[in-house]
């Protein structure tokens, strides 16, 4: 006999938490909760119905500010107080993910504090999209649902039906995933090689691959200031591309990111709604909703099947 099903949402995912709940159906609303705030900008959290004996799914992004990581915390810890059978977090974006080794002495390694954070407040299971790096699930002792958003980006590719098709990444680090997608569309691949000057600043960039006369999809997990896909773009236009596409899964889209965006080469961004995006300050930014995937996987993973089949790459 299966425990009863909740959903609640922390306050920067409500938007998409409500898709969830949506195309779950079955009945299962959005459960009542109260965010308050005071004036010294201490916050508390309460869920205002019963989940006693309930599989609680609490859904949150933990992008900046850090009020939204430590709210999902909140959340967590009120549902196990309130004798939840299981409380699972859903969190559609994964702060701090960039932060996943010692790549310098006396740094601190961000997502591996952020997955003890999470288990000591007594998560049950963690469902998550796009790491950017995919050992994270390794930092948890709690079981990790990884999902692919290529399952809503491949299609999409599929159906512009663009000839002479190169996928490309945007760094070494991403070549993994941009050989993933290349192999499943059967299309050529190429490299953008850069070196940063510093966090968010990027100096030299060379392309590996031929572009040339080619239709160019940038695949990327995360875009922050864009300083890397707008200039891989203007660099590949250069070089004789027929055009330059974007598919990201996190747009945090900081600082600059916008009029990088629009002042570039990029004739399309084509991201999720993991985090909330402000399409109206550029026309060339396409929001595909993960509302409809997440519910799907969440329904599989409440009634214990595999998740494996609802992924494409």
């Amino acid at each position: 006999m299966h425990s009863p099903i909740k959903f609640f949402s922390g306050s920067a995912s409500r938007y998409l938490a409500e898709e969830i709940a949506n195309s779950y159906g079955n009945g299962v609303g959005l459960g009542k909760s109260t965010f308050t705030k005071f004036s010294d900008g201490e916050f508390m959290t309460s869920l205002d119905e019963t989940v006693r004996g309930c599989t609680v799914f609490l859904i949150q992004s933990t992008f900046p500010p850090v009020d939204n990581l430590f709210e999902l915390m909140l959340m967590v810890d009120a549902a196990k107080r309130a004798s939840a059978y299981k409380v699972v977090a859903v969190i559609p974006y994964f702060g701090f993910a960039r932060q996943d080794r010692k790549d310098q002495p006396r740094v601190s390694i961000g997502a591996k504090l952020v997955a003890d954070l999470l288990t000591a407040s007594g998560v049950d299971r963690v469902m998550t999209m796009d790491l950017h790096a995919d050992q994270i699930q390794g930092f948890f002792n709690v079981p990790v649902d990884h999902i692919f958003a290529s399952t809503l980006f491949v299609p999409y590719i599929k159906n512009m039906e663009l000839e002479d098709l190169v996928i490309a990444s945007p760094d070494m680090g991403g070549s993994k995933r941009a050989k993933a997608y290349s192999s499943f569309l059967n299309a050529e691949m190429a490299i953008a090689h850069k070196s940063r000057e510093k966090a968010n600043v990027v100096g030299e960039m060379m392309i590996i691959g031929d572009v040339e006369g080619k239709n160019v999809i940038i695949v990327d997990d995360i875009i922050d200031t864009a300083g890397t896909i707008a200039k891989a773009s203007d660099i590949m236009m250069e070089k004789g591309a027929k055009s330059v596409r974007v598919v990201a899964t996190h747009s945090l889209l900081s600082g600059p990111a916008y009029d990088r965006i629009n002042n570039s080469s990029i004739l399309e961004v084509i991201t999720t709604n993991s985090i909330p995006v402000d399409t109206t300050r550029s026309n060339k930014i396409k929001v595909l909703s993960v509302g409809t995937l997440l519910s799907d996987v969440i329904k599989k993973v409440y009634n214990f099947q595999s998740i494996s089949g609802s992924f494409i790459v």
